[in-house]
This record gives C-alpha cells, sequence and structure tokens, in this order.
C-alpha cells in the first residue's frame, strides 16, 4: 500500500549557487540542484553570541570538514575518512569480511595540519591523509569524486560514477547562532578500477558506493544518527541516506535514490539502544527501528560489527560507532511506490563530537 502524492515530501529546491556565501557575507540555505563550486570562506562575515565580529582565530578553529566514502562489494565492505577539526587531523579506513564477520582497520591521528589536507570545495581539489601505516586520497574533479587507498590489507584506484543525470543530494542549513553547514552527499554510485584486498583482486561488476562531503562552522558539541544503504534490489540500484540530530534547522539531508533519480524525504526517528561495554568489532545485538511520521520509512536495522572509537582529549571528545548489518522494511519513494528492503546490507552510526 502506497502514499499519496500529498502525503509524500515535496520539497523544493533550487538551482546550486555558485558559491555558498552570498554577495552580504550570508549563507545561501536550501536544498540545490548540483554541487556548490566553492565554500567562499573569505568571504563568509562571521559573528559570535554577542554579535561582534569573530576573531581571525575563531574563523579558523571553529571551520570543521569531514569527506567519507562507503564501497559495498559481494564480500567487503570498506569505509573511508578524512576529518579536519583544526585541532587535529583524523582518518580511518576498515575493512568488514561480510562472510568471516570480520573488521580490521587502519586509522591515522595528526596535530595541527601536519601530514594531511581537505580540499574546501564540492567539485574540485584532494583530500589526503599519510603516514607510516599508509595513506588514502580523494580527488574532486568536476564534482566526480575518485579514490586512492594504500594501507596493509587495501590497495585501490577506484572512480565513483552516478547514473546519467543523478543528482546528489546538497543542502545548507543554519548550525548554532551564526553558523552554517554545507552536506553533500550521493548514493548507488558505481565503481571503475582497480580493487585488491590482501593482495587478491576484487570483481567491481556488483560493487556500489556512496560519498559524503560536510563543512561548515557547525555546532561546538554535536551528534547525529545516521542511516546508509547501497544495494541491489529487484527495481536496480538503489541508495538511502538518513540522519537526526543535525541538519534539521530548515531542510534535513534525507533522500532516497532508485537507478539514480532522487527523492528526498522528510524527517525520520531512530529508536535504537547504547549498549554498555561494547569493544571494536564485537557482536551488538539490540536492533534498531528507523521511522518517519508519514509511513514513508519504515525500516528495521540488525547489526553485526561495528567499528568504534572513543576519545577524550579534554576540550576535544569523540564516541563514534558505525555498524554493519541488516535492514528489513520498506521506503515509499515520492511517486508513491513502495519498495521492500529483506536483509538489505549497509550501515548505521550514532556520533557525538565536542570539537
Amino acid at each position: 500500500m502506497g502514499i499519496s502524492q500529498a502525503q509524500a515530501a515535496m520539497i523544493k529546491t533550487v538551482i546550486a549557487p555558485e558559491e555558498i556565501i552570498n554577495s552580504r557575507g550570508k549563507p545561501i540555505f536550501g536544498h540545490f540542484d548540483g554541487p556548490v563550486s566553492s565554500l567562499a570562506l573569505d568571504k563568509f562575515k562571521y559573528v559570535n553570541e554577542m554579535d561582534r565580529q569573530a576573531s581571525n582565530l575563531a574563523r579558523y578553529f571553529h571551520y570543521k570538514q569531514f569527506q567519507f566514502v562507503s564501497i559495498v562489494t559481494p564480500h567487503f565492505i570498506i569505509g573511508v575518512a578524512i576529518a579536519d577539526i583544526r585541532y587535529v587531523g583524523s582518518a580511518f579506513c576498515y575493512l568488514f569480511d561480510i562472510k568471516k564477520n570480520t573488521l580490521v582497520e587502519t586509522s591515522w591521528l595528526k596535530p595541527f595540519g601536519i601530514g594531511y589536507s581537505l580540499t574546501p570545495s564540492p567539485m574540485e581539489g584532494t583530500a589526503k591523509i599519510s603516514g607510516g601505516k599508509g595513506a588514502v586520497v580523494f580527488n574532486l574533479h568536476q564534482g566526480s569524486w575518485s579514490l586512492s587507498i594504500n594501507t596493509p590489507t587495501i590497495h585501490a584506484e577506484l572512480a565513483l560514477s552516478p547514473p546519467a543525470l543523478s543528482l546528489p543530494m546538497a543542502m545548507c542549513n543554519p548550525t548554532g547562532y551564526s553558523g552554517w553547514t554545507y552536506t553533500q552527499k550521493h548514493n548507488g554510485l558505481t565503481l571503475k578500477g582497480k580493487l585488491t584486498v590482501d593482495d587478491e583482486p576484487q570483481p567491481l561488476n556488483r560493487a556500489l558506493a556512496s560519498y559524503d562531503f560536510s563543512a561548515g562552522y557547525m555546532r561546538r558539541e554535536t551528534s547525529w544518527r545516521w542511516a546508509c544503504i547501497n544495494a541491489h534490489s529487484d527495481e536496480g540500484v538503489i541508495g538511502l541516506n538518513l540522519a537526526a540530530g543535525v541538519n534539521e534547522t530548515g531542510c534535513n539531508e534525507n533522500v532516497f535514490w532508485v537507478n539514480g533519480e532522487r527523492h528526498l524525504l522528510g524527517p525520520v526517528h531512530f529508536d535504537f539502544g547504547r549498549l554498555r561495554g561494547e569493544t571494536q568489532g564485537g557482536a551488538q545485538g539490540e536492533s534498531w527501528r528507523i521511522y518517519s511520521g508519514n509511513g514513508q520509512v519504515e525500516l528495521t536495522f540488525s547489526s553485526l560489527n561495528c567499528r568504534q572509537e572513543k576519545l577524550n582529549l579534554l576540550l576535544l571528545k569523540s564516541n563514534f560507532r558505525q555498524y554493519i548489518g541488516y535492514y528489513s522494511g520498506h521506503i515509499i519513494d515520492n511517486s508513491g511506490v513502495k519498495h521492500v528492503l529483506d536483509n538489505v546490507l549497509g550501515l548505521t552510526e550514532d556520533h557525538f563530537a565536542r570539537w
């Protein structure tokens, strides 16, 4: 049973501006049909809570940015992230073996801009981190993403490609008193190139991927819940991105792709339990329910494994858990078509950050 067009989320979008900051030094808010070319950070008129011009130190240290790519193959899930929170740069690259239910990881932690860099443009530039453990690199060219991985277990040179005419989810929201966050995501992407795991070449004909570019003057203390799917279905290729706790002051980042067609969705709720004493890669047990008030999204998620990291650096804190598991339930797209999911592999995330 479907829902009507009136019940579905009919979200207005506009053509993407060239720059996210307008001529008055203010961010442009809303959903965009395509990526912006520049964040124009130098044009942003940043003020503090007392409406005074922010200092140069505040302009620098309050800006945060991260990029993430998820890869799903018939045998493995790979997650790669690079984050710049100004005080430190961090990154991880994990490999999850689906059949064995095992997870191995390479991670990096670098102080004050040493050994890492990220691009402030969603269209052009390079994000990279390297060290004795290896290196990961994201290259963006005219909005297209490619990825290089060199770790003890993974070697890859991959290009991510959306279906023809497929649009990413690109949006900007106000955050905190005078900040903003630009978020751009695209799921259900195909892969070309080379991928080896433990020196064994991996087929890419059924592999899928997604990316996340998020940047801006985010809240000093924030948290979010997140869901992600890249999968083959009876209808073709589906992609899903859902989140709660961030990017909800005006619009949200919830979106469903069907063979590249973008369906922007309304807000969702995450109902789950946080277990004490969890260990990296351990069995997680409790399941999640992710649902919308209008019935468009009704999903359960049962976790298999978890990539977890807790950092307590006094001024900085991070409690990060990214789960790998199976989704069941349904999603109704904005045309009223009901898509039934039955044990579809995907990710969820529960994250607190003080940065």
